[in-house]
């Protein structure tokens, strides 16, 4: 789970610069410069979790997929959508998990930290878009159902990922991460309807 938090908060790091570079708003550069320091100090201090427990292990092959999308994705609207109001309003409840399931440790603080933090980058998402699709075109919006479409087939097998030496939990717990994914991608339906988009031609693959 530590290496799996490291590598997100790696692939952070590289959308949060990219969204710094290519924001046309000053505001929205000067927010994008704090949100680089938050993940490079996220990364720091997974990094050194990682190493006091002997360092990390298989990275989520799917989690880098993920990534790569954003980064490749056409338009600034569909990179802010999938990392800040999507992606950063998920891990939110996973923090609060591992946190709940590691009461009075250097973990559970680390999570509530971040809990925090990333909370604060969902917030500025959220109202950075509704600026951006403002004005948006119709051909702009259609973008971005046609890659929610595209990326969440992916998101599922992330979702659904473990390590090896953890397949065996994979499978035990499947109902239960199925359960878990419906409520994401619900979030996230919710989500994009609360900034005005049309989700009628989203399809969801579970």
């Amino acid at each position: 789970m530590i290496t799996q938090q490291l590598q997100a908060d790696e692939l952070a790091c590289e959308m949060a610069s990219q969204l710094l570079n290519i924001a046309p708003d000053h505001e929205a550069k000067l927010y994008y410069s704090t949100m680089v320091q938050d993940e490079s100090r996220h990364t720091e201090a997974w990094l050194r979790l990682s190493g006091e427990i002997g360092g990390t292990a298989e990275r989520d092959p799917h989690l880098d997929t993920l990534a790569h999308m954003t980064l490749e994705a056409d338009t600034l609207e569909e990179k802010v959508f999938q990392m800040q109001v999507f992606y950063e309003r998920l891990i939110i409840s996973r923090f609060r998990l591992i946190a709940r399931s590691s009461r009075g440790t250097v973990l559970e603080d680390l999570c509530n930290r971040l809990t925090t933090d990333d909370g604060i980058h969902h917030g500025a998402g959220m109202a950075y878009e509704k600026v951006l699709l403002q004005n948006a075109s119709k051909q702009t919006k259609q973008k971005l159902v046609d890659a929610a479409n595209r990326l969440l087939p992916t998101f599922v097998e992330h979702a659904l990922w473990r390590p090896k030496e953890r397949a065996f939990i994979g499978r035990a717990m499947h109902t239960r991460d199925i359960e878990r994914l419906k409520e994401d991608l619900e979030i996230g339906v919710r989500l994009a309807e609360s900034l005005g988009l049309d989700v009628s031609e989203v399809q969801l693959p579970v």
